[in-house]
């Protein structure tokens, strides 16, 4: 029983730490929207599906490296230095709908 308890515990936690560890919302009001609300032309608008839909071909894993390491205008990480790379892929998401 115990092992078993072990097993579920574990379980419960990594499935957690797939999740994003902030909210998507605040962080992209600290750390995208300064670029990502139009003041940088060639930055994709949050909702703009057209602007997205090329960048979201390339797949997450290669749109979490760009953020990370920094792409054309974008510094790396995009100025949140304590995100994760679920935050990214979360903040991703919430820009590209």
């Amino acid at each position: 029983m115990k092992k078993v308890l072990i097993v579920s515990a574990a379980l419960l936690w990594l499935s957690g730490a797939a999740n994003a560890a902030q909210d998507p919302e605040a962080v992209y009001a600290k750390a995208c929207a300064a670029c990502h609300n139009g003041q940088l032309p060639m930055a994709p608008k949050r909702g703009d599906k057209a602007a997205w839909e090329p960048r979201l071909a390339k797949g997450t894993d290669a749109l979490v490296q760009s953020v990370t390491n920094g792409l054309n205008a974008m510094p790396p990480r995009g100025l949140c230095m304590d995100c994760s790379a679920e935050d990214y892929q979360a903040v991703i998401k919430l820009m590209s709908e």
